[in-house]
């Protein structure tokens, strides 16, 4: 019987990272600046307050990243029914997604672990027996490659995530909302006030979601009746890919910058509008806009807008399912 594990990677260049198989989390991430370590990803004190939060705080997600929509998609023409936890919605895989599993390590050396998982037939309303892992990768250059495969032996809609939330300036208290972001991305997705996607990809020269140059997040933040909606930036932006980099945060001090580089064809930009009551380190609470979550996905509710400019969200049987995300960190 598997039991609860955390895994520690170091590099030469004295950053840390802790990866625990509960969810496949991402628990930490230290990194030397200046000489000072400084925690850049929100964590919880323990396994139990792990358990208990609702924020998916560094987990891996699945089956399912973000939203589908009256928990229910067409397969070969007919509705098919999933598990709905989001009022009548599902979000990020159903009342028991890939981050309520203890996954199985299947390899790990000083610098990276592999994580496995089996979901069966059925699991979450979601058709077919889906083998998933996800590997984490440390590097000597301060970056984290988190890949993610998987299998099936049905038709069904894969769409895996990490969901850390990061803070640069380290855990001194203070929010993101003084951190600068940049997006490369002409296209954002309009959702209502659950997150349900209402309109077709819109430019973000409307409604003030532009962020393709570097943006301050307080920046008129609550004067976008976009953003009014949902608190803050909760939205999912199309990548152009003709950039390398998806998006890229620097800390308030100007002493950290982040670049996100991932195959996925959207990133989800959420400023942890609702992170108020979630445990910290500490044994305290987050505040809200404590940390901003940067989630490399297809667009929600994907499969039931075929049309959207991207690859297909769907797994068959004789496909392999392979993407990556990189969080490459470097001091100024």
């Amino acid at each position: 019987m598997s039991i609860v594990k955390i895994i520690t990677l170091n590099n030469k260049q004295g950053m840390s990272i802790k990866i625990s198989n509960w969810g496949a989390t991402w628990l930490s991430c230290i990194l030397p600046v200046e000489g000072k370590k400084r925690e850049v990803l929100l964590g919880c004190q323990s396994l139990e307050q792990y358990k208990q939060q609702d924020a998916y705080l560094g987990a891996t997600i699945g089956r399912y990243a973000n939203r589908i929509a009256n928990a229910s998609i067409k397969i070969n023409g007919k509705l098919h029914s999933l598990i709905a936890n989001q009022g009548m919605h599902q979000l990020h895989g159903g009342k028991i997604g890939f981050d309520r599993h203890l996954w199985d390590i299947q390899k790990q050396s000083d610098q990276q672990v592999t994580f496995i998982l089996i979901s069966p037939d059925g699991d979450q309303g979601f058709p077919g027996e889906l083998t998933t892992t996800v590997t984490y990768t440390l590097t000597d250059d301060n970056q984290v490659t988190i890949t993610f495969n998987a299998t099936t032996t049905k038709l069904t809609p894969v769409n895996l995530t990490n969901h850390a939330y990061f803070n640069l300036d380290g855990e001194t208290g203070k929010d993101i909302l003084s951190h600068t972001l940049q997006i490369n991305a002409d296209y954002y997705l309009p959702v209502d006030i659950n997150g349900i996607p209402t309109r077709d990809l819109t430019s973000v020269t409307e409604h003030d979601m532009d962020l393709r140059q570097p943006r301050l997040l307080s920046d008129r933040l609550f004067e976008s009746s976009e953003r009014q909606l949902v608190g803050g930036y909760d939205h999912a932006y199309l990548l152009n890919k003709t950039q390398s980099i998806g998006a890229q945060l620097t800390s308030s001090d100007n002493k950290l910058v982040m670049d996100v580089i991932t195959t996925k064809p959207a990133l989800q930009i959420y400023t942890g509008n609702f992170l108020q009551h979630t445990p910290n380190r500490k044994n305290g609470e987050y505040n809200n806009f404590a940390g901003i979550a940067l989630e490399a996905q297809f667009l929600p509710d994907s499969p039931n807008h075929p049309q959207w400019p991207q690859p297909s969200c769907w797994l068959e049987p004789n496909q392999a399912y392979h993407h990556h995300t990189t969080y490459r960190f470097s001091t100024k």
